[in-house]
């Protein structure tokens, strides 16, 4: 049987990260968020729009995935553009799609 100890978390920061990452993402609101999201950067407006409830629902759990370090935002005007800001958590979205939605 071949090693793979390298895949393997061992580092307790590692660990707690992930755990974090996936504490936050274990809301369906949030989970549903960060799929929209994938790997764009889009408005709260339209994150609003494609997710389907108020925007100040929305802007609390952006809150939480922004506090988790797994969000970052940029300002352009008066539009606050949210994007995923570890390249880590993109592709473990695009994995779940692969195992759950069969993409």
């Amino acid at each position: 049987m071949e090693d793979n100890d390298d895949h393997i978390l061992y580092d307790d920061n590692d660990i707690n990260r992930a755990a974090r990452c996936l504490k936050a993402m274990s809301h369906p609101l949030r989970l549903k968020i960060l799929c929209v999201l994938g790997d764009k950067s889009i408005s709260v407006q339209d994150i609003v729009e494609q997710v389907g409830t108020s925007q100040s629902n929305i802007s609390q759990h952006l809150a939480i995935l922004r506090d988790k370090g797994i969000l970052d935002f940029k300002k352009d005007a008066n539009r606050v553009y949210y994007f995923i800001d570890d390249k880590r958590v993109i592709h473990l979205i695009e994995m779940m799609r692969t195992v759950f939605c069969g993409a």
